[in-house]
């Protein structure tokens, strides 16, 4: 479903994809990890569209969409679905209308039907009866349910998570990575889903990719990524896991306090 080949590019004078080569199958979900600031949202804004490489293609369900422009784009980018770290809901819209938006936006379905199609993701992501609030009213994991809802209501078949659980508290987090996966037993969409969240992640995808340097060192199933030999991999993973030791100390109030 998603081929990456070759693919380079710079931000002002510092190279950042430095050759990336990548395979996502059809129905596939891939965790994306690496340290802070290596690049994984440039990633993702590349495979989406929103940034052009400067050398390489990116090829979604065999279109290379490095050489789409205008409607073709847009007919290619309707596949997608993109949960941004913030949720990015707008402010002055009511939950309801957040999730409808994209379906006034880009169809002609009757009101009555997007009436239908809106509260029917709004109960699959827990937030039956919350339609007529709005994103100040809601809870940080509340937000993130209701962007989800309105990212699923076009029927995405391939999904993008950026960070979905960032500065959610332990508990939320969890729940929301419960609520992304079931969403996946339900839609079987292909996705990626950039996380710091090791080892947490892990049970919410089929495959893990490391990029490190511009360059994805390592890929292969959770298992194999955590029996990595290749010392950065090892290093990362090991933080991952003991930063979320700890996590569950403070939460258990072993922190000595």
């Amino acid at each position: 479903m998603i081929k990456i080949v070759n693919l380079h590019s710079w931000l002002g004078n510092q190279k950042v994809l430095d050759g990336v080569n990548l395979e996502i199958e059809k129905s596939e979900v891939l965790a994306l990890i690496g340290r802070s600031g290596v690049g994984k949202s440039v990633l993702l804004k590349h495979i989406v569209g929103l940034m052009k490489g400067t050398e390489g293609h990116i090829y979604i369900d065999g279109e290379d969409i490095t050489k789409c422009r205008g409607r073709k784009l847009e007919k290619l980018r309707e596949k997608f679905g993109f949960l941004f770290q913030g949720g990015a809901l707008f402010d002055s819209y009511t939950v309801y209308d957040n999730v409808a938006f994209p379906l006034r936006e880009k169809t002609k379905l009757p009101e009555e039907k997007i009436r239908e199609k809106v509260l029917y993701e709004l109960e699959q992501v827990g937030l039956k009866g919350m339609e007529h609030k709005y994103p100040a009213e809601l809870s940080g994991g509340m937000r993130k349910r209701a962007a989800l809802a309105r990212c699923m209501v076009t029927d995405p078949e391939i999904m993008f998570f950026d960070e979905p659980t960032t500065g959610l508290d332990p508990l939320t987090a969890n729940a929301i990575n419960n609520l992304i996966k079931r969403t996946y037993e339900r839609i079987k969409f292909t996705g990626i889903i950039v996380s710091h969240e090791i080892p947490e992640v892990f049970n919410l995808v089929h495959k893990v990719a490391m990029l490190h340097e511009g360059k994805i060192i390592a890929h292969g199933t959770p298992a194999e990524i955590i029996k990595s030999d290749n010392p950065i991999v090892r290093e990362f993973i090991q933080a991952g896991i003991e930063s979320g030791k700890l996590k569950v100390k403070i939460d258990e109030g072993e922190d000595g306090q």
